[in-house]
């Protein structure tokens, strides 16, 4: 493979979504919509769908829901060569509510034990992952397993010895985590090893005890981050960079609320996207604010996430 082999590669558990088809409860739905779910899976669609060419590594079983998120992802044009299809692991899963009030559907996870979580340091390719100009990283693959934890860790340090920029957005999961303590530790120590960070400002409360979007971002700019991009949900988000230096883009009116699942993952492409392409940091924050508010407009994690085609007749 050359240097430029990929822009983007992901390390990260892909689950199958089973989207209840009435709002209430979970145990009182009778029929689910099959979906794709995943932090870095849905950055890994985003991405494609800009044109950009991403590798995605990752476990799964040989059961029919492995089968069909593999398929997916390679429908959707990514370089699947690294997803290891283990016959004796089972693929994670999980079940997500519906609402009609724009407030956090209720979800509820089938993934202990799963493929993804038997990832460690040996899934590693090095010369495959140096062969990206890019890595992409969240909390949630770091948070499935301990040796998921370590596999982060080691992605991480490959890009960052081979000079190569990393993004991390800490993805939050509290239930994935021994405790907040520990939580606080990991996602601050991967945070660290990151050029670009794209914590939620109620993640930042959690994470860093600021209560505001400066305090945040001064908190991963002072541990060696280029650039913080604190998500606000409606009200846009703020930058702190060292190239561009500190300001706010406004978000982008959203008609209806249907779901809020997937929208920092959105927004996650739309900076990533903009900033490999050269893109000025307020222009990356904004098309991640404009990718973020179509993506709360949808059912599902990514039939919110544009085209290329899309993106251009905005002129994102």
């Amino acid at each position: 493979m050359t240097s430029s082999a990929f822009d983007v590669a992901l390390f990260g558990e892909a689950m199958l979504l089973l989207v209840a088809d009435r709002p209430g409860p979970l145990e009182n739905a009778t029929a689910f919509h099959k979906r794709t779910a995943g932090a870095e899976t849905n950055v890994a669609i985003g991405l494609s769908r800009l044109g950009l060419k991403v590798g995605w590594a990752s476990r799964l079983g040989t059961d029919s829901m492995g089968r069909a998120l593999l398929a997916t992802m390679q429908g959707e044009g990514i370089d699947c060569s690294h997803v290891i299809c283990d016959a004796t692991q089972r693929t994670g899963f999980q079940f997500k509510g519906r609402v009609t009030d724009g407030s956090d559907p209720p979800v509820e996870y089938h993934r202990k034990g799963s493929a993804a979580s038997h990832m460690g340091p040996a899934d590693v390719d090095e010369a495959w992952l140096r062969s990206a100009r890019h890595l992409h990283a969240t909390g949630v693959f770091a948070a499935i397993s301990d040796t998921s934890l370590q596999a982060a860790i080691k992605s991480m340090d490959v890009m960052r010895h081979a000079g190569h920029t990393i993004s991390f957005d800490p993805n939050l999961r509290p239930t994935l985590w021994a405790s907040p303590e520990t939580m606080r530790h990991w996602i601050n120590d991967l945070a660290s090893r990151a050029d670009w960070v794209l914590p939620g400002m109620e993640e930042g409360l959690i994470l860093t005890g600021e209560s505001t979007p400066e305090g945040v971002a001064r908190f991963y700019r002072q541990r060696g981050a280029k650039l913080v991009v604190v998500k606000l949900g409606a009200e846009g988000a703020y930058y702190d960079s060292e190239v561009a230096g500190t300001g706010r883009v406004d978000g982008f009116p959203v008609k209806e609320i249907v779901d809020t699942v997937g929208a920092g993952d959105g927004f996650a492409a739309g900076v990533v996207s903009a900033l490999l392409e050269g893109r000025t940091v307020p222009e990356a924050v904004r098309r991640g604010a404009w990718i973020g508010a179509r993506a709360v407009q949808v059912l599902g994690d990514t039939e919110g996430l544009p085209t290329r085609a899309q993106l251009e007749e905005t002129g994102l």
